[in-house]
C-alpha cells in the first residue's frame, strides 16, 4: 500500500476518550520516575527478503548495529517527559560501549558501573518485507549483578519499576531480580512486560512477579502463554478435575488455549485480570494485551471492564521496538496524569508511529507525537 503526501504516514484520527463504568476507573498511579530493571541490549539487525532455511544461508540487504533491547522503553519514556534511572547492568567493550553513549543521549542516568569481566549482550534481529522480526540474543553484562543483587537500588513510593521476561530468565539472577520485585514496597508501580521468552520463565519466578505486579503487558502470543499458567498458578481457577496446579510446574504454552479455540483478547484479558496483580497495591491497574495494528485492550482490576482501544492506521515498515515504544509512553502519559485507557490510546499512537520508521528506538518524542496524531 501506498502512502499518500509524499510517503509521511498519515494517522487517522485520535480515539474518543474512552473511560471505564462510573465507578469503576482504577486510581491511576502517576510515577515521578521510572527506575528501569530490565535490559539493555545491543541490536544488530539485519534486513532478508525471507528467513534462511535451515542450514541455509541468507543475503541481508541492509544492516544496522544500535541500541536496543530495554534501551527502547527507557528512550520512548524520556523523550515524553519522563525521568529514567538505569538500574541494569552493561559491560566493557564495544557492546557497553554503544549502550552508554545511548543512555547518555537521552540524558538517562546510569546507576551501576560497567561490569570489568564481562561485555553487554546483544541480539541479532532479522527483519522480513512485511516488517516482522525473529530474534536470537545473546545475553551478557545486563543480566549479572554482584553481591547484593538488587538490594541499594533506589526504588520507592512514586516511582515506577520496570521488570521484563528476560531478566527473569537468566540463570544467574533471574531468581534474585524476582523475589526484589516481587517484595517491592506497596506504593511503588510494578510494570512487567514478560516478552517473547514468556514461557522459559520458571512458574516458581513467575508467579510472585505476576502476582506482585501494577500492570501487565503483553502481546496476543505472550498473553496466550501467560493464560496457560493462570490455572497452575490459581488453583480456584481449574477448570477441568484433576488438572494440575501444582506453581512449581513448568509453563506450558499449550495449555492456554483448547484445540480449535479462537484468540479473543478481551478474554484473554479477564483470565489474566484473575492472577496478574493479586498482590497490587489498591486494586489499581490492570492487564495490557496489545494486539498490533489493531490497537490494545486494557482490563481494569478494579471493576474487571475491559476496553479495545483502537490504534492510528499506518503502513509498517519495521516492527522492532514497536511493543517497548508502547510500554515507555504508556508510563510516561500515566505519569502526566491520563486515564489507563487514554494512556494506552497515546502508547499505540506512538507504536504506530514507531513502527513506519526503521531502527528499534524510533519513539517519537512529545512534540513529534502530538504534530503527527493531533495534527
Amino acid at each position: 500500500m501506498t502512502i499518500p503526501n509524499g510517503g509521511v504516514p498519515r494517522p487517522s484520527p485520535p480515539p474518543r476518550r474512552l473511560a471505564f463504568p462510573d465507578g469503576g476507573v482504577p486510581r491511576p498511579s502517576r510515577p515521578r520516575r521510572l527506575v528501569f530493571a530490565g535490559e539493555a541490549i545491543v541490536d544488530v539487525v539485519l534486513r532478508v527478503p525471507a528467513l534462511p532455511p535451515r542450514g541455509g544461508d541468507m543475503l541481508a540487504t541492509s544492516s544496522e548495529v544500535t541500541a536496543g533491547g530495554g534501551f527502547n522503553v527507557m528512550s520512548a519514556a524520556a523523550r515524553h517527559g519522563l525521568l529514567v534511572l538505569y538500574a541494569g547492568g552493561h559491560g566493557t567493550g564495544p557492546w557497553g560501549d554503544v549502550i552508554r553513549s545511548a543512555l547518555a543521549a537521552e540524558g538517562i542516568a546510569v546507576l551501576r558501573p560497567a561490569d570489568a569481566g564481562r561485555d553487554t549482550g546483544f541480539d541479532v534481529a532479522l527483519v522480513e518485507p512485511d516488517a516482522e522480526r525473529t530474534f536470537v540474543t545473546h545475553l551478557g553484562a545486563e543480566t549479572v549483578r554482584g553481591p547484593g543483587g538488587w538490594d541499594g537500588v533506589p526504588a520507592g513510593p512514586g516511582d515506577a519499576v520496570y521488570v521484563s521476561g528476560y531478566g527473569l530468565v537468566a540463570p544467574d539472577s533471574g531468581s534474585v531480580l524476582g523475589a526484589w520485585a516481587a517484595a517491592l514496597p506497596f506504593g511503588v508501580l510494578l510494570f512487567f512486560d514478560p516478552g517473547p521468552l514468556a514461557a522459559q520463565i520458571p512458574a516458581a519466578v513467575l508467579g510472585p512477579v505476576l502476582a506482585r505486579c501494577d500492570w501487565l503487558s503483553c502481546n496476543e502470543r505472550e498473553a496466550t502463554v501467560l493464560a496457560g499458567t493462570v490455572r497452575a498458578l490459581n488453583p480456584g481457577q481449574a477448570a477441568d478435575p484433576g488438572e494440575a496446579t501444582d506453581p512449581g510446574q513448568a509453563v506450558d504454552s499449550g495449555e492456554a488455549l483448547h484445540p480449535g479455540e479462537a484468540f479473543d483478547p478481551g478474554e484473554m484479558v479477564r483470565r489474566l485480570l484473575g492472577v496478574a496483580g493479586a498482590r497490587a497495591d489498591d486494586g489499581a491497574g490492570g492487564v495490557l494485551v496489545r494486539v498490533g495494528a489493531r490497537g490494545c485492550y486494557v482490563g481494569s482490576r478494579a471493576s474487571g471492564a475491559v476496553e479495545r482501544v483502537p490504534a492510528p492506521v499506518v503502513t509498517a515498515v519495521d516492527t522492532t521496538g514497536a511493543g517497548d515504544a508502547h510500554a515507555g509512553v504508556f508510563l510516561a502519559a500515566l505519569a502526566d496524569g491520563l486515564s489507563p485507557v487514554d494512556a494506552a490510546a497515546r502508547a499505540n499512537a506512538a507504536a504506530a508511529y514507531a513502527v513506519t520508521r526503521h531502527g528499534p528506538a524510533t519513539a517519537p518524542t512529545r512534540a513529534e507525537l502530538d504534530a503527527w496524531w493531533r495534527g
